[in-house]
This record gives C-alpha cells, structure tokens and sequence, in this order.
C-alpha cells in the first residue's frame, strides 16, 4: 500500500487525529502493522455501532418544579434516558429545551461521555467574590464611589463576537503556558484562541455585575458575618475554546454512531475506554481550566482597577461531565455525571444560582440529595426564548423594569430582559430539598453585550475561533 493510498484509505476511517498519527508512525516501520492497528479500531468502532439501540423504558429520573417546565424539555430528557448507556437521570426546576440534552438535565452514564450533553460552551460557571465595603455605594449613581465601580467594571472586561470580543493577547496567565496545549493537534490549535480570550465574557447571557451580597445565614462556609457586602458576580465559559472541542467530538461521535435513533442523534456519546472519549475527556477538562482563569482574569482586573481586595470567593460550574460515586437503587456506582446547565450540589458544596440582570440571585449550599444526583439548578431558567422575547417585550417595558429594581444596564438587549426569564424565587422554592440558602445577590451595575449589528463586525485574525456557545 503506497502512502498516497494509505492516506485514503485513513479518510474513509473514524479514527481520531492520534490515531491517524498513530498509523502513520505505524505505516512508517511497518505498513502491515499500521494496517492492522487501523482495522483492530474500526473493528472496536463497529460493535460499539452495534449496541445503539434505544431502551424500551427511560432509566428513572426525578423532576423538581415540573410546574415550570414547558413540554420539549420533558421529551428531550424521556430520550435521552432511554440511551443504553443511561443509568439515571433528573431535571431542575430551570429547565427548557436545548439541544440532545434539555438544558436544567442531568444525566448518568456508564463510563461514557456525551459532548452535547455537557455543551458547547464547557464549563461555563459562575465566580463570586467578596469585598470589605458597603454596598451603599450602589445605592447613588451620581457619587464619584459608583463612577469608579462602573468605570472598573467597563474599562475592565471584554464582551461581544468578532474582533469586539478578543484582545491583544498581552494578558498573561499559567493556563497559558504552551505544555497545556499539547495533548492533540486540536489542542495546539486552539491555544492562540485561548491567549486573545482569556479575561473576556462573550454574548449571549454572560455578564460581569457589581452587586449588594446580604448574608442571612451565620453558618457560612465563607466565614461571613451576617450583614450586606459589596460584591461582584460573573457569569461566562470558555468561549471558542469550548465550542470548538464540543462540535469536533461530537461530530465524531455522530460518524461513529451513525445508525443512532434520529430523536437522540445530538447525543452521540464516546467510550471512555477509547482514545477518542480520552481525548475529549482531557480537552472538556482543559476548557474548565481556561473557563476558570477567565473569570480569576476578570476579577483580579475589575477588583485591582476599583482599590478593593475580596475577603471571600465562591466558584462553580454546569456544562461539565463529572466522574462521580452515586447510589442508584441504593448500591454505589461510579458514574459520569452530564450537568447541562445544571449546578454541582454536593453535601456543603457552595454555589450561585443567579436570577437575572434586574432580579436577585442566590448564594446556596448543597445538601447532597441522591435524587437529584447532588445538582441544582443553574439559574431561573428562560421562559422565552430569545425571539419570542424580542418580539414581545418592548423597549419601555424593559427600561421600566431596570429603572424600577434600580439597575443601571451597560449592553444587553431584549432577548436577556428579566420578563424572559422564570421567577427565580419560584424556582427556587421549587428546590428546597437540593440546597440551603446562605444569602442573596441583588444586581446594580450590570455589563452585557450589546446587540450588534451583523454587517458591522469585523472577522477576527486567522486562528482564533470566533463562536461560543451560553
């Protein structure tokens, strides 16, 4: 077999760019052994085609505020719990329809991972931090006090698509470092995407607030006083980094599963026991890691330009897949975990379920519900989506409302009105069981990305990604 045939016969395979890589160093020395490792794959490949079949009955999953949740969610999460590598499954009180899996689902697997199931926009969390001072200060737009926090906050961060939504790659961080990106050649492509994205927030739902935190629970694991903070609340992912590690695999693992019933085609899943589902495993955890640093970025700059120092922060994630012990049917497994914008809530695990740009957040706890497969909800969740919301929320009645909760908005637009969204108290209350509320976050100083105009964008440079996901 000559190299130019080689070469063909490679491209009509499923392999992934390693092991194409790992032919060719096989073809190298031995193009019969390179034969071989190239069919001993497709050969693993094709049984895994084989064991496709939708389950009869979806494996058991539990929803809390089904009152909240509109129908396409609930189909979305009945088929993908009937994958046969479902084990058990829930759905939040936030939940509305996505793709593949209803964004507010979690779903259990059995050692595999399924890329849309965690996302396009991986990892995307939310970072709270701390400041000793009053947040009386929001309280007057016109004091010198408020000019400084709403300068820091614009000077400070990076929203939009485009050349609008990059920087010049002079900001510097460990995630950085060129070691990280070298697991793949898709990992060493994206490295100059993650050094003009570090420290910017996207479109979409992603926001950088300063806020008034009123602690009213004194058994914190933050150490916090009961009383009101000022604080600063952010919300974004990891940007093209994310989105192109989730549409590479996943349109990897549709080829695989090519045969997959068309109802659940979106959520194509990869072996943990290959070399494809390792190598989204390491990019999926790589992108968490750059989706961290992004928001320390953001808040180290915005909290450095204002003169202030956090005394406490708070972290946490959804659009992850987790490996994790859980008990179904009262027996422990170890699992994978899909979190589709859905909340980590562990026994004391810490996080923020956030309202909106005009109504309040909470800081919660988790208390380790079994059910729920310890998750919570990421947030209210959208009523709307972006297109009814734009046609049916006016300009006034939007402005009325920032204006009656006393936010002042940079950016934004009427897709990401407050009315879009379900009452967050009421989901919330939904979810008692699932966490304990250790305080609020009432939004003041909002900064978004503001709709933009289409012919008005400019192309980012060769090499960098320019989509993302929220």
């Amino acid at each position: 077999m000559t190299p130019q045939e080689f070469q063909r016969y490679l491209e009509t395979t499923c392999l992934t760019t390693n092991e194409r890589g790992k032919a060719w160093r096989l073809y190298k020395t031995s193009p019969d052994d390179a034969r071989i490792f190239v069919e001993d794959v497709e050969t693993r490949s094709a049984l895994l085609r084989k064991n496709i079949l939708l389950r009869d009955a979806a494996v058991p999953y539990t929803v809390w505020g089904r009152e909240h949740i509109e129908q396409g969610a609930f189909m979305q999460m009945e088929n993908a719990a009937r994958l046969p590598i479902a084990v058990a499954g829930a759905l939040m009180p936030d939940a509305h329809q996505g793709y593949g899996l209803p964004i507010g689902g979690v779903l259990a697997t059995d050692n595999a991972v399924i890329p849309y199931a965690v996302g396009v926009d991986i990892a995307c969390r939310m970072m709270l931090t701390v400041y000793p001072a009053s947040s009386e200060v929001l309280n007057n737009s016109n004091s010198a006090e408020f000019k400084l926090l709403q300068n820091a906050l614009v000077n400070n961060t990076v929203f939009g698509s485009g050349q609008q939504g990059i920087h010049d790659g002079t900001i510097e961080h460990p995630i950085l470092d060129q070691a990280h990106w070298q697991g793949s050649s898709l990992m060493r492509s994206l490295r100059q995407t993650a050094i003009h994205q570090i420290g910017t927030s996207g479109t979409g739902n992603h926001f950088v607030e300063w806020g008034e935190l009123k602690v009213t629970n004194k058994n914190n694991p933050m150490n916090l006083s009961i009383g009101n903070y000022l604080a600063l609340l952010s919300h974004s992912g990891s940007r093209g980094v994310g989105y192109k590690i989730a549409t590479h695999f996943t349109e990897l693992a549709m080829r695989q599963l090519a045969n997959l019933d068309e109802s659940v085609k979106h959520l194509a899943w990869l072996s943990l026991e290959s070399e494809a589902g390792q190598e989204y495993w390491h990019g999926m955890s790589l992108a968490g890691e750059f989706a961290s640093a992004n928001h320390h970025v953001i808040h180290e700059r915005v909290a450095k330009a204002a003169g202030l120092t956090p005394v406490a922060a708070i972290e946490n994630h959804h659009n992850f897949a987790w490996r994790e012990q859980v008990s179904i049917d009262g027996v422990d497994k170890e699992v994978i975990v899909h979190r589709k914008g859905a909340t980590p809530a562990g026994q004391g695990v810490l996080g923020i379920i956030p309202g909106t740009m005009a109504d309040i957040g909470f800081v919660v706890m988790g208390k380790g519900n079994a059910e729920s497969l310890n998750s919570a909800s990421h947030g209210s969740g959208r009523q709307m989506s972006r297109k009814a919301a734009k046609q049916k929320i006016t300009p006034e009645q939007h402005s009325a409302y920032l204006a009656q909760n006393n936010i002042t908005l940079i950016g934004g637009g009427l897709d990401e009105s407050p009315e879009a969204y379900k009452p967050i108290r009421a989901v919330i209350g939904a979810q008692s069981d699932l966490v304990d509320i250790l305080g609020t976050f009432q939004p003041r100083i909002v900064r978004m990305a503001a709709e933009e105009d289409t012919f008005a964008r400019k192309p980012v440079p060769t090499g960098i990604v320019d989509a993302e996901g929220d």
